[in-house]
């Protein structure tokens, strides 16, 4: 009894999790870029209370007998499915059409990844996240000058009018990665490369050679939060603490039926 009690409380540990993870993603169905995390779980250990025997002669072979000792999170997995586009009609707006992610740099110089694409320009000309983190082209940190006009291409190129005359002002570079979930995240919409992912590989948008997207102006990237599904995995996570619950209040009531078995 004790070792189902053990087992529930694993199973409301997990499914405590299947709730945290579910409630966020349901929170962010409107974040632009967001992608959403999936639980899966796994079986602990497992105790051998008695082994399996081989068959010979005229003796049939036994299976082991074994018992469970609960359940864990096995993962929480990032689901990198492209995600609905929303039309802003702002020019400094752009959605990936594909694989790939903005990059973006701080003042450091350390270079974040994102699936947001809701940017503009800041006082010096630099195009900029809504936190401040530099665009990073193709040849650095993209820098508009003073041009008005600014459009950005499917592969892109950012044009803009400088003293009146039509310029190129430099070129969006993405970037992808072998295991992109392996990414670890920082918030805000931002990804940092870490071993898991593999090594990064840069490129222009809409390099197939590369497996990059391409890019579609005046357009954001929402959250891919299938918000049906989210609120099955809400009520399984419900059902499934409860459940677990009702294992430990059953085996408290057997073990006051054998602490009662002295009176």
């Amino acid at each position: 009894m004790l070792r189902s009690m053990f087992s529930a409380v694993s199973g409301l540990r997990s499914h405590q999790t299947m709730m945290d993870v579910t409630g966020n993603n349901v929170a962010n169905v409107n974040t632009a870029g967001y992608k959403a995390v999936r639980t899966t779980f796994q079986e602990t250990l497992t105790q051998v209370v008695r082994g399996g025997t081989a068959g010979g002669g005229n003796q049939g072979g036994t299976n082991p007998m074994q018992l469970g000792l609960g359940s864990a999170v096995a993962a929480t997995d990032l689901v990198f499915s492209q995600g609905a586009s929303q039309v802003t009609g702002r020019a400094t707006d752009v959605a990936i059409q594909g694989d790939g992610f903005f990059v973006v740099q701080d003042n450091a110089g350390t270079n974040f990844y994102t699936r947001a694409g809701a940017f503009g320009v800041d006082s010096a000309g630099n195009m900029v996240t809504p936190d401040g983190l530099r665009v990073v082209g193709v040849n650095g940190p993209i820098n508009v000058q003073n041009a008005t006009d600014v459009s950005v291409g499917s592969d892109g190129t950012i044009n803009g009018r400088v003293n009146g005359q039509n310029q190129v002002l430099g070129q969006i570079q993405l970037a992808r990665f072998p295991n992109p979930g392996g990414l670890t995240r920082v918030g805000n919409g931002l990804f940092d490369a870490g071993d898991a992912a593999g090594a990064v590989v840069l490129g222009a948008p809409g390099d197939a050679a590369q497996g990059l997207g391409g890019l579609q102006s005046g357009t954001l990237e929402m959250s891919n939060v299938d918000l049906a599904a989210e609120f099955t995995n809400l009520i399984l996570a419900q059902r499934g603490f409860q459940a677990n619950a009702r294992t430990i209040s059953t085996s408290d009531e057997l073990l006051q039926e054998l602490v009662n078995l002295k009176r």
